[in-house]
């Protein structure tokens, strides 16, 4: 597995001189909120700022910074930049003199990265790696393969369960796995405020995780794939076997991404599914105290 940490420590160990450049402040429709950086070398980025030509001003200033450290001074379309030898500051209209019609404004400060800066951008990435909203994905079939690839794109930690260890290869670095024959046993040892997305080879197996899940109160979100005849079936099994209520029942989303869309081809139920998820755990983020990092962390 893969790591964002990882994928920054990487980056810089292998990029030579580098600047930050973080969005300082904002004010009225921005692509980007105050906190959002990205980093710059001579010949590669590792985040963004929003794309545009916002961006484009802010690595074009930062490998100037990287190339002279001189200092300079200039204002053009009520664009303010100051420089000095290691740090800079842009303000940035978003209007039609840059080709952008946010209509809002930006402050970027771009920072030579020294030590301390490096150190500290090391350990606000793993204090929010720590916070991030785990996603539980139990099926590693065509679905679970296309569900894997959508969700490791998002900013959640991804763990991907399943009783086959051929089910398991090929899965994108950013996801973990685990290979268990008790998957339900994965449940119960879930952080608060986890989404379970069931879709396993074996209904009597999703039933069994399902019903796992259903039985926490903490839980963001829990979904199976399934037809409504399974979701009936399960409904009975539920209430009569497994000691469930009403009310944990109606807490279930079957089937996953709505049924909306009419088109069971893998990718488009991922798609779906991956935004139905982000959705409810956004919700659940603002609804239930939790760590600060973890809203922030969602956000980008």
């Amino acid at each position: 597995m893969n790591s964002k940490v990882q994928s920054l420590k990487a980056f810089l160990g292998q990029a030579g001189r580098v600047a930050l450049v973080e969005v300082a402040a904002t004010k009225g429709s921005t692509p980007r909120e105050a906190g959002a950086f990205m980093l710059v070398s001579a010949s590669a980025i590792f985040g963004t700022i929003g794309g545009g030509q916002l961006e484009y001003m802010a690595i074009d200033k930062a490998r100037q910074m990287l190339g002279s450290g001189t200092r300079s001074r200039s204002s053009a379309n009520e664009t303010r930049i100051e420089v000095d030898e290691v740090c800079a500051t842009l303000d940035v209209p978003l209007g039609p003199e840059i080709g952008q019609c946010c209509g809002g404004r930006v402050e970027v400060s771009i920072r030579l990265v020294d030590g301390t800066i490096e150190e500290k951008l090391i350990a606000d990435a793993e204090s929010e790696e720590a916070h991030l909203p785990h996603v539980y994905l139990f099926g590693g079939g065509h679905v679970g393969q296309a569900l894997a690839a959508s969700l490791a794109l998002l900013p959640i930690h991804v763990v991907v369960v399943e009783t086959r260890s051929d089910a398991l290869e090929d899965m994108p670095e950013t996801v973990e796995t685990r290979l268990t024959p008790m998957p339900e046993a994965v449940v119960r040892e879930a952080p608060a405020g986890s989404a379970f997305a069931i879709l396993t080879h074996d209904h009597a197996l999703d039933f069994l995780i399902v019903a796992e899940a259903l039985k926490r109160d903490d839980t963001a979100y829990v979904g199976m794939i399934g037809s409504k005849t399974k979701k009936a079936t399960f409904r009975s099994w539920f209430l009569k076997s497994a000691e469930g209520n009403e009310a944990q029942f109606d807490r279930l989303v079957s089937p996953v991404g709505g049924n909306t869309v009419k088109d069971k081809r893998p990718p488009v139920i991922a798609a779906l599914a991956a935004a139905e998820i982000m959705t409810a755990l956004v919700s659940h983020a603002v609804g239930a105290p939790g760590p600060a990092g973890a809203e922030k962390a969602m956000a980008g």
